[in-house]
C-alpha cells in the first residue's frame, strides 16, 4: 500500500474516531498519534497525515456546507459516520490542497478507494457522486488530463432535466445602481434563482424564487439569456439544468437571505464594483449584459 493510501487511511479512521465519539479536535490529535504509531510506526515522517487532519478539522464547518448543497436531499446528521468523514477529507484535499501535489482526479479517486475499503454496499456511488458534483461546479480543472476511455464513460445514461428561473437583480439609490448578488460556499458570487415547478409560468417562478431567496419584491424588465449544465446528484446521477435569467428591478432594502445550504452571504454593490467580484465563466456575461443595458438606460434619460 502506498505511503499516501496508508495515510489517508489513518486520518480517516481518526476523523471517523471522533465524530463517532463526538471529540475534539484535541483530542483527535491524541487519537492520530495512536493510530499512526499503531498501523505506520515505520512511516518516520508524520508531516502529511497531521496536515491533512489539521486541515480537515480546520475547514470541517465549510465542508460540511458544501457537502450540504452539493447532496441537498442527504442532511449531514443523516449521512453514516464514515461517508461523511470520507467526504470530509476528500473534499479538503480537492478543495483546498496544492493541486500540484494532489490534482483534483487524485482526491476524488483516493475517497472512492476509501469509500470501497471502509464503506458500505453504496457508499463509493454516493462518494463519486457528492465529490463529481462539487468537481462539475469547480469548473472540472485538470479534465484535459482526462483520458478519451473515461470521458466517454457512462455516455447514453438518462439525464433529468430541471428548469430554473434567475435575475439581476438592480435597484435605484440616488444616483447609484447597485445590483443584488448571492455568494455561495465556493467562493463566488451569482445570481439569485429558484427551480420553476412544473405547470408554473417562468416568469412567475423566478419572481417568487427571488422573494424567498433574498426577501426582494421584482418587477421583471427584459430577458438577457439562458445558459445550460449538467449537474450531478448523488443518487439520481446526471441532472441537465437550464436557466432562464431576466433583469429585474427591485426597490432598495435590505436583502434578508434565505437561510439554505449553499449560499452564504447576500448583498448589494454598486455597478463600479461589479466586474471586480469573482464570478462563475457562465454568470459573468450575463452579469456584464446587465450593466450594458443599464448604462445605456442612463443615458438616454
Amino acid at each position: 500500500m502506498a505511503n499516501r493510501h496508508l495515510s489517508r487511511s489513518i486520518v480517516l479512521q481518526t476523523l471517523f474516531e471522533c465524530d463517532f465519539n463526538s471529540q475534539s479536535p484535541i483530542d483527535a490529535k491524541k487519537v492520530f498519534m495512536r493510530n499512526a504509531n499503531e498501523f505506520a510506526p515505520g512511516l518516520g515522517d508524520f508531516s502529511f497525515m497531521e496536515n491533512l487532519l489539521n486541515g480537515v478539522l480546520e475547514k470541517r464547518k465549510d465542508i460540511d456546507l458544501i457537502i450540504e448543497k452539493a447532496a441537498p436531499d442527504w442532511p449531514i446528521d443523516k449521512i453514516s459516520v464514515m461517508d461523511r468523514n470520507i467526504l470530509r477529507l476528500g473534499l479538503f484535499e480537492l478543495l483546498f490542497a496544492d493541486r500540484k501535489q494532489v490534482p483534483p482526479k487524485v482526491a476524488i479517486n483516493e475517497a472512492i478507494e476509501l469509500s470501497k475499503a471502509f464503506g458500505g454496499e453504496t457508499s463509493s456511488k454516493f462518494v463519486n457522486g457528492v465529490l463529481g458534483a462539487v468537481y462539475k461546479e469547480l469548473g472540472e480543472p485538470g479534465k484535459e488530463e482526462t483520458s478519451k476511455d473515461k470521458k466517454n464513460k457512462g455516455e447514453g445514461a438518462p439525464v433529468l432535466l430541471e428548469n430554473l428561473g434567475g435575475a439581476v437583480v438592480y435597484a435605484r439609490e440616488g444616483e447609484e445602481i447597485y445590483l443584488a448578488l448571492v455568494h455561495d460556499v465556493f467562493g463566488r458570487w451569482t445570481l439569485s434563482k429558484g427551480k420553476i415547478e412544473a405547470g408554473k409560468e417562468i416568469e412567475a417562478g423566478i419572481i417568487e424564487g427571488i422573494h424567498d431567496e433574498l426577501g426582494l419584491d421584482v418587477i421583471l424588465k427584459e430577458k438577457l439569456g439562458e445558459n445550460e449544465y449538467i449537474a450531478y446528484h448523488p443518487e439520481k446521477g446526471k441532472t441537465k439544468k437550464h436557466v432562464v435569467y431576466y433583469l429585474a428591478e427591485s426597490e432598495f432594502k435590505d436583502i434578508v437571505r434565505e437561510q439554505k445550504g449553499g449560499l452564504d452571504d447576500a448583498r448589494w454593490f454598486k455597478l463600479k464594483d461589479i466586474l471586480d467580484l469573482n464570478f462563475y465563466n457562465d454568470i459573468l456575461p450575463l452579469v456584464t449584459k446587465a450593466i450594458n443595458t443599464l448604462l445605456k438606460k442612463e443615458e438616454k434619460k
